[in-house]
């Protein structure tokens, strides 16, 4: 069967759920790796110029010096001397100094050195034209000269350390944004991370449950189809293609076990008369001989029928799960089941011990009969010839406990764990020409479970097997089993 399911959009498959999880959660990361490399990239392009444009104006303030100096000397040393090649080469310097000084005032600007810079300049190219004692006397320029151009180097200096603190508030305002931007973008991706893995954990929380439900035996009307991927979603309506089939398997499971019991019970009913016929003279006066072996056949009709009777409780239990409470007299419930194994007791030459009431409960006096049936039936079938049965019962605070212990040989360790599995045979052998069903212990463990109790075994220090019951006080009517208390591993007992 097909489960339409109407949404805006789905995945067609988990593997593109996981692909596109994961490009999208990779997206702000990209993006953020983007953005960081482009930062990177201008903060190195403005270094590598700030830096090509440093060493530039420095080494241009340091020739300027240099060539002040030179300037001072060639103009000194003509004046000593008076040799044209000497002029010459002040006016060489003079025109490379014009060119620098030129290049450095597009760097400073107007500034105060540059200005008395270019005024003196102005005074140092009339050099060459003044007589020689004005040449001599406008030599005093030079010292000022000298020290303006070191003051411009200085200047120099001041704006490339005022350009380099630029570069480093640019810095840090490009780290501050990177930070706030991977703060951001990083929390996006955890978001979408989240987003991603409920969209892939939810149908799979909805299997589970769907699973869970199927092994409860809760109704399939009131599952939720699963919203997801399309390889869960056709995994669901395989499960609800196989809780159909379960259910059609539980139905034919119930109409053979009802079959069954008719089918047995109709044959067993004819056998069990024809014995009581026998008995009562009917067909003429038996033999003593003759009479035991009837006894034997009506003995063996008679547990026959309550292994019957036993099958059909254990399938009525697995599906009928609510309980009946009323206010009840403990005491005189184990006496109603004691009464209907007067006989068998009475074979077995048991002594029977049992409390004194009244003793008041809150309990369903049919799962608590059928529990104590069986626990009584147990005894009789695994105890010890003339041996002791004892049933106790007391109150422990919001409890009560009830204990059906006999003596006999002890339980196997290595039987104690799945004893209350049904259908599992122990190590020890029943008393008696048939063979036990192994499910009357696993039905006495359901009638304690649909009634909030609990039935375990339990060691006593004078007799060999003891299982106590313990209830709740406050027993709610129509109340269900608790479906992970029918999942859970079976008490330690004998069936």
């Amino acid at each position: 069967m097909t489960i339409r399911v109407t949404r805006r959009w789905r995945p067609r498959s988990l593997f593109q759920l996981v692909l596109l999880a994961f490009l999208v959660v990779m997206l702000p990361l990209g993006v953020l790796m983007f953005q960081a490399a482009q930062a990177l990239s201008e903060l190195s392009r403005l270094a590598d110029v700030s830096a090509r444009q440093a060493v530039e104006e420095t080494r241009r303030a340091r020739t300027l010096g240099i060539l002040a100096l030179e300037l001072e000397r060639s103009a000194r040393q003509y004046a000593v001397v008076e040799q044209e090649s000497l002029l010459d080469i002040y006016v060489e310097r003079l025109g490379e100094y014009r060119d620098l000084l030129a290049e450095q005032r597009e760097l400073l600007g107007e500034e105060g050195d540059v200005a008395v810079l270019a005024r003196q300049l102005e005074l140092l190219e009339r050099l060459p034209e003044l007589p020689r004692e004005l040449f001599e006397q406008q030599l005093a320029i030079f010292p000022a000269f000298a020290e303006r151009t070191e003051s411009m180097r200085r200047a120099t200096n001041r704006h490339i350390d005022a350009r380099i603190e630029t570069i480093r508030e640019r810095a840090e305002t490009v780290q501050a944004r990177l930070w706030l931007q991977t703060a951001a973008l990083v929390s996006a991706s955890l978001v979408l991370m989240l987003l991603f893995s409920w969209l892939i954990i939810r149908p799979v929380r909805q299997l589970e449950r769907r699973i869970l439900g199927i092994g409860s035996g809760a109704p399939r009307s009131t599952a939720r189809p699963v919203q997801g991927p399309a390889e869960l979603v056709q995994l669901d309506e395989r499960l609800d293609w196989l809780a159909s089939r379960l259910e059609e398997l539980e139905a034919e499971k119930q109409q053979f076990l009802r079959h069954m019991s008719h089918e047995l019970k109709t044959p067993l009913a004819s056998v069990r008369e024809g014995s009581a016929l026998l008995a009562d003279g009917v067909a003429g006066e038996l033999s003593p001989p003759q009479r035991e072996i009837l006894e034997l056949i009506d003995a063996s009709g008679g547990e026959l029928q309550r292994l019957i009777e036993q099958l059909l409780d254990y399938n009525l239990l697995q599906h009928n799960r609510q309980v009946t409470p009323e206010r009840l007299d403990v005491a005189t419930v184990v006496r109603e089941v004691l009464a209907k194994h007067r006989l068998a007791l009475a074979n077995k030459g048991m002594a029977v011990s049992s409390f004194d009431g009244p003793l008041e409960w809150s309990l369903d006096h049919t799962a608590t009969s059928r529990l104590l049936d069986n626990l009584i039936s147990n005894a009789i079938a695994y105890g010890e010839d003339g041996g002791v049965l004892e049933i106790r019962a007391r109150r422990r605070g919001d409890r009560l406990e009830v204990e059906v212990a006999n003596s006999g040989e002890p339980i196997a360790e290595a039987d104690r764990p799945r004893l209350f599995e049904a259908f599992y045979q122990g190590q020890a052998r029943r008393k008696g020409p048939l063979k036990g069903s192994g499910i009357g212990l696993s039905v006495a463990a359901d009638c304690a479970r649909i009634q909030q109790g609990q039935l375990e075994l339990v060691e006593d220090p004078r007799l060999a097997v003891c299982f106590r019951l313990t209830l709740p006080a406050g027993l709610h009517a129509s109340l269900p089993l608790n479906p992970e208390l029918a999942l859970e591993a079976s008490h330690p007992a004998r069936n």
